[in-house]
């Protein structure tokens, strides 16, 4: 079964670790994956698993999630999709004349579904749509409608990473729910910047932290608030950030971007933000690493205090090291976290809460064993990757089969 997966991002992030790890689980011989992405580290990593692909220099979108859909300031992001759409189509032109045979299209987040349906027109068989971020739900918008429209139409298979994306769809769509995976091992090669600034740490500190892309929208200064207020009640907690900056861009396409808020030097601010207010002592930036389940295997507590109202891959990634999660979410699903259980739900940008929940295992330490526990137990019974991944194939056959 010949697959073409497409990806427009270009880091290495949340998405596209999720998808190189369900074809990295999929049964050898199962499929051949081919796939056409943007240029960037996420490509680096789609190499080890494809047979073939094809680069493209960026990717048209059409954000309709909830965090970033089109309004105000950001109606300027479509000069960005405008720019990227020759890129797109010639890339998508090359893949159908090099392979000529392709079974099913797999896009990976419904934001390219304009990509996605360029590709259904070169290569004539069905696609599977992932649904990787909460969506605006208000059927009273066009753009909303005219998606739905789409997917319903168009796509022989919809599939949600969890119930919380899943609820941010309308209930008379079909969508699968098939959770995300992560393989629970230590990098081949020991990252030894991060290993060292592990090593550094205070013994006997509880060690809270946020891994991620670095973005105002994922609480980080919030966690700065929060640290402060710690500090001030006198408890030993040392805050890690993992993570890089998003990719940085430059002329009239990064001026656009910095206006629509969607790019940041996150972490020039945060690193001035520290030093201001003499956090440098329990703040720790540690930068991006691939060997992160090194990083989860020294963590007490994960933060997630993200403004989407969702746990996101970090929650049950670290939860395979038995690290419980404190997260920003107003309504939990137990697919992924059961508050007081595996980990503390809080509400978004509430700096007093996320200390709060902090301070509760800081003065609690035996709820860190309980709650990580359990949370190690639930990432092994939903995030498994060879479970997830011999669902997907069964849902490509199926989609084949009625196609």
């Amino acid at each position: 079964m010949k697959i073409l997966y497409i990806d427009g991002d270009g880091p290495f992030g949340g998405a596209s670790r999720s998808l190189f790890e369900a074809v990295r689980a999929l049964p050898a011989g199962s499929v051949e994956p081919h796939f056409v992405a943007s240029r960037g580290t996420a490509l680096d990593v789609y190499m080890q698993v494809a047979k073939d692909y094809v680069s493209t220099r960026g990717m048209t979108k059409f954000d309709n999630t909830r965090y970033s859909h089109y309004r105000g300031i950001r109606w300027l992001v479509l000069l960005r999709e405008v720019f990227h759409l020759p890129f797109t189509v010639a890339a998508l032109m090359k893949a159908r004349h090099r392979w000529k045979d392709i079974d099913l299209i797999h896009v990976n987040e419904a934001v390219y579904i304009i990509p996605a349906m360029i590709a259904q027109r070169l290569f004539r068989v069905p696609m599977v749509v992932h649904v990787r971020s909460l969506n605006q739900s208000d059927l009273r918008s066009r753009r909303t409608r005219w998606l739905v429209d789409i997917l319903a139409r168009r796509a022989g298979a919809v599939v949600a990473i969890n119930e919380n994306t899943r609820a941010t769809l309308p209930a008379s769509l079909s969508v699968h729910v098939i959770q995300n995976s992560f393989t629970a091992k230590r990098a081949p090669k020991p990252d030894r910047h991060v290993v060292e600034k592990l090593d550094a740490l205070r013994p006997g500190s509880l060690k809270v932290g946020f891994v991620g892309n670095l973005h105002h929208s994922k609480g980080l200064f919030e966690m700065l608030e929060a640290a402060k207020a710690i500090r001030e009640a006198g408890r030993d907690v040392e805050f890690l950030v993992v993570g890089g900056v998003t990719t940085e861009e430059k002329g009239i396409k990064a001026w656009a971007l910095a206006r629509a808020g969607l790019a940041q030097n996150v972490q020039s601010e945060l690193a001035a933000q520290i030093e201001r207010d003499g956090l440098s002592d329990c703040f720790h930036l540690l930068g991006a690493t691939l060997d992160i389940k090194c990083v989860y295997d020294r963590l007490d507590v994960l933060l997630f205090p993200s403004h989407y109202d969702a746990p996101g891959r970090p929650v049950f990634e670290a939860a395979f090291s038995a690290v419980p999660s404190i997260v920003s979410v107003s309504k939990p699903f137990a697919d992924t976290l059961v508050d007081g259980e595996t980990g503390i739900a809080i509400p978004a940008k509430d700096p007093a809460k996320l200390a709060e929940a902090i301070l509760h295992f800081a003065d609690n330490p035996d709820e860190v064993e309980r709650m990580g526990a359990n949370a190690k137990r639930l990432a092994e019974s939903n995030f498994d990757p060879s479970t997830n991944a011999r669902k997907l194939l069964e849902l490509y056959q199926r989609v084949l089969q009625t196609a």
